[in-house]
């Protein structure tokens, strides 16, 4: 009953999330399947991986001269940032014990994003709210890599572009949060260190300096931060 009430609380959230992956996975699926893995390979990516923008990198790589060292740099380039998603994490997912792991392995961007804005209501358990908007997360992502496995399979479609719902879907939650939250420090900070090393490090190179700034800038700030929010 406890798990049935946290599943109905966590879904609302995870509709925006929901709308993209759908999308997007059924998009992965579909350019995987036109590479000669079926709808089953997408799947298993989706769910043992689970990596989004990684898992449409990985299609290139599958398909191209085997580099393994070119591989795993490219692999931890893209998804450097994911060691900053953890880290601010540590303190949330203290007393998750068993379901700890899973927790850490399926922080996207769009569930850490969800994470860091949402509360369980009133009667619902905190752990077991936040392992459903994970789990919810990365089912529609997996259902989608399977559908688009699937409708791969039997037509072909011209997928130009279809990379933009990710930025749609990242102003969608940025509004959201903006909205929910009185304290717009954080999203200040990201914003300003964002374009800030955009403007330093180029289009390329960006991410990690980012990164590395707004956690410095927002560690600068925290009980500053934490003051603001408990008034």
């Amino acid at each position: 009953m406890k798990h049935k009430n946290a599943m109905r609380a966590a879904f609302p959230h995870t509709i925006p999330v929901m709308l993209g992956y759908l999308f997007l996975g059924t998009a992965f699926g579909i350019l995987l399947n036109s590479r000669g893995y079926g709808w089953g390979w997408a799947v298993l990516m989706s769910v043992f991986v689970y990596a989004g923008s990684m898992q449409f990198v990985a299609i290139g790589l599958l398909s191209g001269p085997f580099l393994p060292l070119q591989a795993a740099l490219m692999t931890l380039m893209i998804n450097a940032r994911h060691t900053f998603y953890g880290i601010s994490m540590l303190e949330r997912f203290k007393s998750m014990g068993k379901k700890k792991p899973y927790m850490i392995f399926s922080l996207t961007d769009e569930t850490f994003s969800l994470l860091c804005s949402v509360r369980a209501p009133e009667g619902v358990d905190e752990d077991k709210f936040l392992l459903w908007v994970s789990l919810l997360d990365q089912l529609y992502w997996v259902a989608g890599s399977a559908v688009g496995g699937i409708i791969g399979s039997m037509a072909s479609f011209n997928t130009k572009g279809i990379d933009f719902v990710m930025t749609a879907l990242f102003t969608v939650i940025f509004i959201d949060q903006w909205e929910h939250n009185r304290n717009h420090l954080p999203a200040l900070v990201g914003l300003g260190g964002s374009v800030l090393c955009l403007a330093v490090f180029g289009s390329a190179n960006f991410i990690l300096p980012s990164m590395a700034l707004i956690v410095l800038a927002l560690s600068l700030f925290r009980k500053n931060a934490e003051e603001e929010e408990s008034a």
